[in-house]
Order: C-alpha cells, then structure tokens, then sequence
C-alpha cells in the first residue's frame, strides 16, 4: 500500500502516447484535472487515411517534452508537487508506447517519484470519473474505440471483468472501412456520424449480427462485408449510391448491437448503472439510443465530454490514482505490450 495520510492530496503527472496523440496531464485525486494538453497527429495521418505507425512515433519524440512542460505550467505545478509519474504501456502501437514508457521512465527516475504503468482501456473506463465526481463502481462500460469494443463490468476501482469483445473488427475499424469505401476523409466515425444524420436509416436492411445465444461478444465485420458487397453490386448494376442512406443504415446496425449488448450485460450482473468510454462512445447516434435504451429499463447512464472519449492523458492520471492507492507501482524494467489485455499486469 502507498504511505498515504488521510487528507493528503494525489497529484499524478500522467503521459498517453498509445497511438496519434501526443497527450500530458495533471490530475489530482482522480476526478480533478488540473491540465489536459493533447497535440494531435489527425492532419498529418489524413492524406495516408489512417495512422502510420512510423510517422507516428516519429511526431511523439518531437512533442511529447513541449507538451510535458506545457501539462505541468497549466496545472501551475511543479514536479516537487507530483507524487507519481503514470504513463500508457499498452495496448497500442509499440513504437508510439515506447516514446511515452521512455520520456515517463526518465522523469520519474530522476525525480525521484514511483513509476506507475496504466492499460490505456483502463484509462477510458476512468475517464468516467472526472467529469461525474459521485459515479463510482459497480456498472457496465461499453468500450468504443478503433481497435476495441468491449463489454466490462466493473466490479470495483482497479478490478475489471470482460463479459464481451470483439472477435474480428472492432466498431471504430468497421467504421473508419465503410467511411473509405463511400468516400469519407479520415477519421471515419465523426464523418459517418455527421452524415448519417441526413440519410434514412431504415432504407437498406444490414445485418445485425448477435452471435450466440447470450453471447456478449461482437462481430462487425460480416457487416462491414455486407456494405461493401452492397456499395459493389450497386455499381456494377448502374444504381445510384446515396451515402447518406448508406451512411445512417450502416450506423443503426452497428448501434443496434451495441445497445442490446449492453442492456443484455446489465441484466446478466444485475447492473442498474452502464458508463460509456473510448473514441467510438461520442457517437451522437450510439448516446441516443443508449440513452433511450436506459430509461426504458430504468437504468442510469453516464457519458463523458467528446474530448475525454479521445486518447488523452487526463484519464490515464484518474485510472492511475486508483492504482496509487493500491500501492500498484512498476519497475525500471517495465516495458511497451502492444496486445496487453484489460486486467492483466506484466
């Protein structure tokens, strides 16, 4: 356990660097952020349509010292203040991890502080933490990002029990794919967002795939197929491809899923309360309808604001407070895991 005294303040230096964001922040005890300071790489990555993994980290090693400096000047802290350095050690892309593991190393080491290494699905799920200062354990958080869809239950800070994942393309990938093939800029999700608002989501008929009976896992990526597939025979038969019926229907099949899984979770842990988290969760459509979805089962429901649904530091500091508490903290050794799994500690 830390040596923490009652009524003793936590003040974490945290850095995420999992992907395309450069982000540090100043969190003290878990709900209250003192700075937030994210440089994004989206312009860059846009004219490849998607990130590229060199590029990235190349950005990483130019920003993440200004971006440090400016974290800590926001929050008019010092690292006399700090009682720990926390940093995202996976999953994500290993040389992208590797400059933030690194730069966090270095600074701990010498100021002397502890060391604490965070799951960056762990941040997302703490994201929940800052903005509703009274929501707390236990719920269901659907996890909505470019590489994961997640169903957890959390039973308690720092312990997470995965009730379903995906077993092909996440949510975030069937997105940013269907956006590609009807001729959307990178990052898909927003795009598809914004223009499926136009479009009639009842006018093509995908599927929506549930998989086994109770089964709380997911596959998008029969989907994905059955747009393409759509968007392919349209073309070769000379039809006219409205993108917004395109876009809204796609969308609906994919929220669909989402919520029934997510209601289906909560009566499986006798769950009254369901937090969202991850890139995919500010989706205006997928609040909507969860929305809806937990009033019409008398479920509480908790969102965050748009920009901590991104990679950013700040829930990386909240998800590392819990784990000071606990006394959970890393070696020098401590190392980048591109494919670390929710719940596991290397």
């Amino acid at each position: 356990m830390s040596d923490l005294k009652q009524g003793d303040d936590v003040i974490i230096l945290a850095i995420e660097s999992s992907c395309d964001e450069t982000s540090a922040a100043v969190v003290k005890n878990g709900r209250y952020v003192l700075s937030n300071v994210i440089s994004s790489q989206i312009d860059i990555h846009k004219k490849y349509g998607g990130v590229v993994p060199e590029i990235a980290s190349r950005k990483h090693i130019e920003n993440i010292d200004y971006v440090v400096m400016d974290a800590l000047k926001n929050a008019n802290t010092s690292l006399s203040e700090i009682s720990a350095i926390a940093v995202t050690y996976g999953p994500g892309l290993v040389g992208a991890l590797l400059v933030g593991l690194s730069f966090a190393k270095a600074v701990a080491f010498a100021s002397n502080k502890p060391l604490i290494g965070i799951h960056h699905i762990e941040g997302h799920i703490c994201a929940n933490y800052i903005e509703n200062q009274n929501w707390e354990p236990p719920f269901i958080c659907l996890v909505v990002s470019g590489g994961h869809t997640h169903l957890v239950y959390v039973k308690d800070y720092c312990e997470y029990e995965i009730l379903g994942k995906t077993r092909d393309d996440a949510a975030g990938e069937a997105f940013d794919k269907v956006a590609r093939a009807i001729k959307l800029p990178y990052p898909g999700g927003p795009e598809i967002d914004k223009l499926a608002g136009k479009g009639d989501s009842g006018s093509i008929d995908f599927p929506r795939v549930l998989l086994e009976n109770e089964s709380l896992d997911f596959s998008f990526s029969g989907l994905k197929s059955a747009v393409l597939n759509y968007l392919n025979k349209a073309k070769m038969m000379g039809k006219e491809i409205v993108s917004e019926n395109v876009a809204a229907s796609f969308q609906q099949a994919v929220v669909d899923v989402l919520v029934i899984k997510t209601i289906a979770a909560c009566k499986k842990k006798n769950v009254t309360k369901v937090a969202m988290a991850g890139g995919g969760s500010a989706n205006s459509y997928l609040r909507k309808c969860m929305k809806d979805a937990c009033e019409m089962n008398g479920f509480i429901l908790n969102t965050v604001s748009p920009i901590l649904c991104t990679d950013n530091a700040a829930m990386i500091g909240s998800a590392a407070y819990f784990e000071y508490l606990s006394g959970k903290f890393d070696e020098w050794n401590l190392n980048a895991y591109p494919s670390l799994k929710l719940g596991e500690r290397v």
